[in-house]
């Protein structure tokens, strides 16, 4: 295998890895910065009141975006040891 092969394999690895915590994240930080908007304007300075929205919205960007994580994983993990013949060969 080529130090090129590796590299390639690295980087859709870190972009598959992206792609499939983009919207968890987003998710959580839409949420975060909501309830900071809320703290902000009634002043309440409690720092549990952010948990449980982010893990509400975490939960609903899960059941969201499951299905579609979990094909996107599959596919790529097939994709994955179809090419190990060819990681082998060369």
């Amino acid at each position: 295998m080529t130090p090129d092969g590796v590299l390639q394999i690295g980087r859709d690895a870190l972009v598959m890895a992206l792609l499939l915590s983009g919207p968890v994240l987003f998710f959580g930080l839409v949420a975060g910065l909501v309830v900071a908007i809320f703290q902000a304007l009634t002043q309440i300075n409690e720092m549990t009141l952010v948990f449980i929205p982010k893990i509400a919205a975490t939960g609903l960007a899960l059941v969201l975006f499951g299905p579609w994580m979990l094909q996107r994983m599959i596919a790529w993990t097939i994709s994955l040891f179809e090419s190990i013949p060819l990681v082998a060969r060369g």
